[in-house]
């Protein structure tokens, strides 16, 4: 990934992947899994894991819905 982030922008974006990993484990689904319930590519939700994306508020809300949270539950981890 080009450096377009400042370091705390990166750290923000890898504490929200840790989230949805974390999430994703405990709902015991893998990661083709996620990706086949919340209608996105599993390569996607890989890098979102890895806070390789800048996810944006609808790719958010769908991943949300596939784990049976809230949305906020995927940034409690960021204050």
């Amino acid at each position: 990934m080009a450096k377009s982030y400042t370091d705390d922008e990166l750290a923000h974006l890898k504490k929200v992947g840790e989230t949805i990993r974390e999430l994703r484990n405990h709902s015991s689904l893998s990661q083709e899994q996620l990706a086949n319930n919340s209608g996105l590519d599993r390569t996607y939700i890989g890098s979102v894991e890895r806070g390789e994306r800048n996810i944006s508020v609808l790719n958010l809300k769908k991943i949300a819905h596939a784990l049976n949270v809230n949305t906020s539950d995927l940034l409690k981890n960021l204050e």
